[in-house]
């Protein structure tokens, strides 16, 4: 720590150099010409219940859009709620008179996550830009997530009965073996519980919505809805075996499925797609530059580095010094402002703040002594829907920065965000203890 320490504080010219100030969207340049013409942009955050870090993608991704030509955003969220976004955003029709109006059809908890007004302003800024572009040319705004299995199980019962009444006898076949285990939400129980027979039609069930699915055609995009709500049942039944076994083999199952899902969108948007994805670090991070690694434990960013580098894949970190965060103190726990204390002695934000406690980024170019500097491993913040800030020297995570991202915002002092104030069905709290971030 001591070497760290002397090169970063040392070498001041080469630091001031390498790592610009960030107070604005025009000192976004750099990082702009770091991204380049790659296809996959993954911006992080370092909690869940941050402004800074929901405003600071937002601009990221506005500029993504107008200047680079992005497709899309994919975010750590439930497919059907975000489709609401996505419908929304495009203007389709029955989407929805007011942003407010979808957001506050958000139920599981954390509401706060996705319906928050700083969503809600990014939302109606996609609405307007996407307001002069021809419907096929509009930028959607879809959730990457496993966790609404009787939400998607509804959409594609009802929607298949309309479209597909053949089909539709198949997932009622499907969703009747899971009902009996609604009452409590209980995935894990429904998995093993379930018999042969059911988890063999899950499959069956996507199989055949894949067949058809070109006659899925009553709105823009209804073939790509019935796909991933049907994707979504089948990853939550191998997401909730996996749950069961009570070990961190959920954790690989969700982030692959949120790559699934990825590609899928991929697959689905032209050849020259491009996408920008919002999830916390833990997600976007690459694992293999952390102490996931060696737990077995693989995630969205090393992923999306491994199956896409050739398309070009940039992912870009966030952290705080102190300020306040928006969290619950148990899980299904009420939504609670809480302080966000000060980083801890040897963390990778105390030294950036006694460097220069302003906003500050960094790009970690391969010929940037920075590359270097900050391959030593340090602490690093993460701060989940759940937080105990009495706690705070577990929620570092050991990091090689520099591995990890591509590059890196740090924001001295940040606010919770604002959520819509939203009291969460209390039947919808995700089973993701203790792996869920």
């Amino acid at each position: 720590m001591a070497n760290w320490i002397s090169n970063f504080t040392s070498e001041t010219d080469l630091s001031a150099k390498h790592i610009r100030p960030l107070e604005n969207a025009e000192d976004l340049d750099p990082l702009m010409h770091r991204i380049g013409d790659a296809k996959y942009v993954l911006l992080g955050e370092a909690s869940h219940g941050t402004h800074e870090y929901y405003t600071w993608r937002a601009e990221i991704s506005k500029r993504l859009i107008e200047e680079k030509g992005f497709s899309f955003v994919a975010v750590e969220g439930d497919w059907p709620d975000c489709y609401k976004i996505n419908r929304w955003v495009k203007d389709l029709p029955d989407s929805g008179s007011s942003i407010e109006e979808v957001l506050k059809t958000f139920k599981r908890w954390p509401t706060w996550m996705w319906a928050n007004w700083e969503v809600a302003a990014f939302a109606e800024w996609m609405k307007s830009y996407n307001s002069n572009l021809d419907p096929a040319e509009k930028v959607g705004f879809y959730g990457l997530d496993v966790y609404s299995l009787w939400e998607s199980m509804e959409i594609i019962v009802n929607y298949l009965e309309k479209e597909d009444p053949e089909t539709a006898t198949l997932a009622r076949r499907v969703a009747e073996c899971f009902e009996p285990y609604r009452k409590n939400d209980s995935y894990a129980t429904a998995y093993r519980g379930m018999n042969q027979r059911c988890r063999n039609e899950v499959v069956q069930l996507l199989t055949e919505v894949r067949q058809n699915i070109k006659k899925y055609n009553d709105e823009r995009e209804a073939d790509l809805n019935a796909e991933l709500n049907t994707l979504v049942m089948k990853n939550a039944e191998k997401y909730y075996e996996a749950m069961a076994s009570f070990d961190s083999s959920s954790w690989n199952v969700r982030d692959s499925h949120m790559v699934e899902t990825l590609n899928h969108l991929m697959n689905y948007h032209d050849d020259h797609a491009k996408v920008i994805i919002w999830e916390h670090n833990t997600h976007i991070g690459d694992a293999r530059a952390t102490d996931m690694a060696a737990h077995g434990m693989h995630n969205v960013g090393q992923l999306v580095r491994q199956q896409h580098q050739d398309d070009g894949v940039v992912l870009v970190g966030f952290g705080s010094y102190q300020g306040s965060v928006m969290a619950g103190e148990f899980w299904g726990g009420k939504m609670k402002k809480m302080e966000l204390p000060k980083g801890i002695e040897g963390s990778v934000e105390r030294l950036l703040h006694q460097h220069h406690n302003k906003n500050q980024l960094l790009i970690f170019d391969d010929d940037s002594p920075l590359k270097e500097i900050f391959q030593e491993r340090l602490g690093h913040r993460a701060v989940g829907v759940v937080y105990d800030p009495h706690h705070e020297r577990g929620n570092y995570v050991p990091s090689r920065l520099s591995d990890r991202y591509d590059a890196f915002l740090y924001i001295d002092k940040t606010k919770a965000l604002h959520p819509l104030h939203l009291k969460p069905d209390g039947h919808l709290v995700p089973e993701t203890y203790p792996f869920g971030i």
